[in-house]
């Protein structure tokens, strides 16, 4: 076993500044939690989760400690995408309530003292929404060009080999006019035409619907989709494919994906929610390598998102301190010198952690989730450790898993039922939901666990309140510290507060070494200590075990 000494490392470190405390935005300080509305709570009898559902849970997300919500799409939909095709960008499917139940939701939570981030889906529409509808009626209408359309060409009739995300060719024929419209997603998602000024002032005017109504920012969906090249060039073949990924990654994406109006579209809506007080934030989603990454925070004279959500642990091929440590590292390399980070483990769209990492390893990810320098993102029910969720055959009913059954692709078992209690379907419904819940409910729920001091949900209790209380923990500068290769730990300083963060990335135990220095141990991972311990020269890790230790 080899041991480093930290204290050589240590000695004459000067922290980089994290954050000027004068500049602490509260999206900065902020832990975010992610809600997917049809599966929180069932506030009616229909099995399916809406807004007054939340609203009845907001004491239960105070006291677990996030600081703001960030609520997937209940705009009105054919749900052919559960939500995410949207056939109205300002009003609340009758599903999920009514803007009456929107505004007292957004209401309690102000009240309460968090914060309400909702989706923006900028990319598509349904085809169900008045827009297109009008723009398929006839070749000259005037909303012909609010989407994309093209005429065939070639052998096969398409006008180019783009695919769809979710599979298959990305344009349809239409049978009205004789042309193909493009959808990057399901072909009820046409795509909408952001070169036309007349979309981009209809969908900013949807955004300035919702900040009056006193949204605090948005999360921006697939953001990186938004444009296309207008010539239609043939997408080249992936010479690393293998079928057992899905089709789309067939191809590469040089002309449909992370085009430089996307930027464009970004600053657009900057500018719009900077025009309202209260510093309203913009979080985008595009799958990207950091430094490319990077770009969606524009610049300190142009800006873009305060947060384009960092997916790269989310994606990792291996769960190993190694691994982390080096996207960590190389994140902070490439943020611009005026972004702040943020951290993504989970989400609706990926297998839920508990089913992703290896055995013993949950407790470990969400202190890499809440102890890293930046805004953490934490997906409802994670805080319980909860497991993906086997579906039926019969039960499926994400269209990416019924475009292509059996291949592991489908995201219904990560958007199952939250559990509440071992009651009846777990307290989220009186009747069957819409998805089946978790077996083993009546062991993993909220209220077992809150009752358990040992519990996941009480080791995320604790750090969100350490995270809360510690500035070092929340704004705090990053620097790894060398120790032996299975453990992952780093100094977040504040001021002269200076916090170690070590973490044990395996089944064995581990040492590390700290010379003269000493500590008191705040907080462990597995919730069997004190927490006054103190900490001096070989600091013993468990297996599986984080220690957060406050250094003298």
């Amino acid at each position: 076993m080899r041991i480093t000494n930290i204290a050589v490392i240590l000695a004459g470190f000067l922290a980089i500044t994290g954050a000027s405390k004068a500049e602490v935005k509260w999206w900065q300080k902020s832990t975010v939690y992610q809600i997917y509305p049809r599966s929180f709570q069932d506030s009616n009898g229909d099995g399916v989760g809406d807004l007054n559902g939340i609203t009845e849970r907001l004491d239960y997300l105070a006291d677990l400690g996030v600081d703001a919500l960030w609520i997937s799409p209940f705009y009105p939909s054919p749900m052919k995408d559960f939500g995410y095709d949207i056939s109205d960008f300002s009003n609340v499917d009758p599903l999920f309530g009514t803007l009456a139940d929107f505004d007292r939701l957004i209401a309690e939570t102000h009240r309460r003292g968090m914060r309400l981030i909702m989706d923006y889906v900028p990319n598509h529409s349904s085809d169900e929404h008045p827009w297109f509808k009008e723009s398929r009626s006839s070749l000259d209408n005037p909303k012909r060009d609010w989407y994309i359309w093209r005429d065939g060409r070639g052998t096969n009739g398409l006008p180019s080999n783009w695919l769809s995300v979710f599979g298959g060719s990305a344009w349809t024929l239409d049978q009205v006019t004789g042309q193909h419209y493009y959808h990057q997603f399901l072909k009820e998602q046409p795509d909408l035409n952001w070169r036309n000024p007349e979309v981009q002032k209809a969908m900013l005017a949807a955004m300035k619907f919702w900040l009056d109504r006193g949204v605090d920012g948005f999360r921006v969906d697939a953001i990186n989709h938004a444009f296309e090249t207008e010539e239609l060039k043939d997408e080249p073949l992936n010479p690393n494919y293998d079928d057992s990924k899905p089709e789309y990654d067939s191809l590469l994406h040089p002309y449909t994906t992370d085009q430089a109006g996307n930027h464009d579209v970004v600053r657009a809506m900057r500018n719009l929610v900077d025009q309202y007080d209260g510093d309203r934030v913009l979080i985008t989603e595009a799958y990207l390598p950091y430094d490319r990454q990077a770009l969606y925070y524009g610049t300190p004279a142009a800006p873009e998102a305060q947060l384009p959500f960092n997916f790269q642990l989310l994606d990792l091929p291996k769960w190993t301190a190694e691994a982390v440590a080096t996207k960590v590292n190389e994140y902070e390399a490439a943020l611009p010198p005026h972004a702040w980070p943020n951290y993504v483990l989970s989400n609706h769209d990926k297998p839920r952690l508990a089913s992703r990492l290896p055995g013993g390893q949950v407790r470990i990810a969400a202190m890499v989730l809440l102890t890293l320098r930046g805004t953490p993102t934490l997906y409802y029910a994670d805080e319980l450790g909860a497991p993906n969720v086997v579906i039926p055959p019969e039960r499926v009913r994400d269209p990416v898993e019924l475009k292509a059954p059996g291949k592991g692709f489908g995201r219904d078992p990560s958007r199952t039922p939250m559990l509440w209690d071992a009651s009846a379907y777990s307290g989220f419904s009186t009747v069957e939901p819409w998805l089946p819940v978790e077996p083993n409910f009546r062991a993993l729920n909220v209220a077992t666990q809150t009752d358990d001091p040992s519990s996941v949900l009480s080791l995320y209790k604790a750090l969100l309140d350490l995270r809360r209380s510690n500035a070092a923990l929340n704004i705090g500068s990053y620097k790894q510290i060398n120790t032996q290769s299975d453990v992952f730990a780093f100094i977040r300083q504040d001021g002269e507060k200076r916090i170690l963060v070590a973490l044990n990335f395996t089944a064995a135990d581990a040492v590390v070494d700290l010379g003269a220095l000493r500590g008191t141990v705040l907080l462990t991972s597995l919730m069997d200590h004190s927490f006054c311990n103190l900490v001096a020269g070989k600091m013993n890790l468990r297996a599986n075990e984080g220690l957060i230790v406050e250094l003298r």
